[in-house]
């Protein structure tokens, strides 16, 4: 019997990340585990402190669990608010984008 290669899914993050989207962007993290995670801040327009634990949280799963979760794109406002609160997700970027 042959093992299917792990699938990856890409979850691209609402505009708005803020107290009122932390459940719903939990509810779609968990919808996805157990598959590599790219995701796409690329259109992020607005960050709360809520949803940035959501994803260190989500970002912890899937360490335990050996799979990758990953930044392929992120706004400028995405990652300027991350630093802005003390969070770094160099680690976490995409081998492209990171500086």
């Amino acid at each position: 019997m042959t093992k299917k290669k792990s699938e990856t899914a890409e979850l691209k993050l609402s505009a708005v990340l803020d107290l009122n989207e932390a459940s719903t962007l939990h509810g779609k993290l968990m919808e996805l585990r157990g598959k590599d995670l790219a995701l796409d801040a690329s259109g992020v327009e607005r960050v709360g402190a809520q949803c940035v634990q959501v994803l260190i949280a989500g970002s912890r799963a899937w360490e335990e669990d050996k799979k990758a979760f990953v930044f392929n794109k992120v706004s400028d406002v995405f990652s300027k608010t991350l630093q802005l609160i003390g969070v770094n997700i160099d680690h976490l970027l995409a081998k492209e984008i990171q500086q």
